[in-house]
């Protein structure tokens, strides 16, 4: 499954809005997910005129979310590559 794939899985069609970003039933981050799916096709301009998409996550629960790029929380592997580069 390619995350980018123009034609969205079938599994999106389930999908629930996460508004926290992990799933919502048992909590998992997106990093935990066994399937994903990002909607590129239709961005969504922010306030700030920058643009976000949806998300889908096929959890391993069996549970199908979805969220706004723009809530995914910061990475801290800009502070991992700082930390290793000393």
């Amino acid at each position: 499954m390619d995350a980018f794939a123009p034609i969205p899985p079938e599994w999106t069609n389930k999908a629930v809005h996460a508004y926290e970003f992990c799933c919502p039933k048992c909590r998992s981050t997106s990093l935990e997910a066994v399937q994903v799916w990002i909607n590129r096709r239709s961005p969504v301009m922010t306030e700030e005129h920058r643009r976000k998409w949806q998300e889908f996550y096929y959890c391993h629960c069996d549970s199908v979310w979805w969220a706004w790029s723009s809530d995914r929380p910061p990475s801290d592997l800009h502070n991992q590559r700082d930390c290793n580069s000393m």
